[in-house]
């Protein structure tokens, strides 16, 4: 039996029987309304599963039940709010998205994320990256962020089509069985000896939301491995492969190494900063190059590799090298 979708026109739906897809297995009760039932209240939601109104096989279920493959799910008639309708595809930004795909099958898409553009809508946003290509490919049922990038930082990011993509990438990352390179142009010369920043980091939020991280000793573990790929006369060209993966990572290293990446607005070092923007770059000289990870469908290793900008580009060939 399809899955079917509340009518969203009406303030109410009618009863609705959903058949567990295979992809859903394993999924919490919960977890899966709140999916299936968008814009209803969380607390409507345990409700009608309180109340035994949400059955599966004919059975009243907990929240924590964890869905089997060919389950038959009764969900009953809810009151739906309006929910925000997806940017259109047609939109000259969406459509834009399209040229930035580096790989897409069935199970993922590997995105070459351009600077500036948010992974998630919301802060003044109308839409950020998942949005867009939710709206460019309005046919597939499931489609998440694997990890997440800054919105300045550019280059590789993960996209799962299915949830058990998701799972099976989740568990590479936990695992640390997924490798991340990223490019930096950090301020002057990287010392050839330094292979590696260890150093605890600590998230603070600002009152305005603003999320700030510094090296501190009540931080996590956090662990950077670096190497010069160029250098140049007042700055180096650095690969980071982050060990951890805490917020604003390899920009806080870098910082506490004593070299902050280019045309970092929070942790950056503003004469240097002046220094690259006369050479045309306006922007964070962070990118994720590549990726490489096992596939969640093929379980073959796979690599991915994002080009450059053309401000990235124009940058490191105006450089001097040494």
């Amino acid at each position: 039996m399809p899955v079917t979708s509340p009518d969203k026109n009406s303030p109410t739906s009618q009863v609705q029987f959903v058949e567990v897809e295979p992809d859903l297995d394993g999924q919490r009760i919960d977890n899966f309304l709140r999916t299936f039932l968008k814009g209803v209240p969380k607390s409507l939601i345990y409700r009608i599963l309180r109340k035994g109104e949400v059955r599966v096989n004919k059975k009243r279920v907990k929240p924590e039940y964890k869905l089997v493959a060919g389950d038959l799910i009764r969900v009953p008639p809810v009151r739906v709010s309006e929910t925000p309708e997806l940017p259109s595809p047609k939109l000259e930004k969406i459509a834009s998205l399209e040229q930035h795909i580096l790989f897409e099958d069935s199970h993922i898409i590997v995105f070459n994320k351009p600077s500036g553009l948010a992974v998630h809508g919301g802060s003044g946003l109308s839409f950020g990256l998942i949005e867009g290509l939710r709206a460019l490919r309005p046919e597939a049922k499931f489609m998440e962020l694997v990890h997440r990038l800054d919105r300045d930082t550019s280059g590789c990011i993960l996209v799962a089509k299915k949830r058990s993509a998701l799972r099976h990438m989740h568990e590479q990352l936990r695992n640390s069985q997924m490798d991340k390179r990223y490019h930096a142009l950090v301020a002057g010369q990287w010392p050839q000896n330094r292979f590696k920043v260890k150093a605890p980091l600590q998230k603070n939020i600002l009152q305005s939301g603003e999320r700030l991280v510094s090296v501190s000793e009540q931080g996590k573990p956090s662990e950077t491995r670096y190497r010069i790929l160029q250098s140049f006369e007042n700055a180096t060209l650095v690969e980071a492969s982050p060990i951890t993966g805490r917020t604003h990572q390899i920009r806080v290293h870098c910082l506490h190494a004593g070299h902050p990446i280019a045309c970092d607005d929070k942790y950056g070092d503003a004469e240097f900063d002046k220094q690259m923007k006369r050479i045309g770059l306006n922007r964070l000289f962070l990118h994720a190059s590549s990726l490489r990870l096992m596939h969640p469908k093929t379980e073959e290793m796979v690599t991915f590799n994002a080009p450059y900008d053309e401000q990235l580009t124009q940058a490191v060939n105006t450089l001097k090298k040494v």
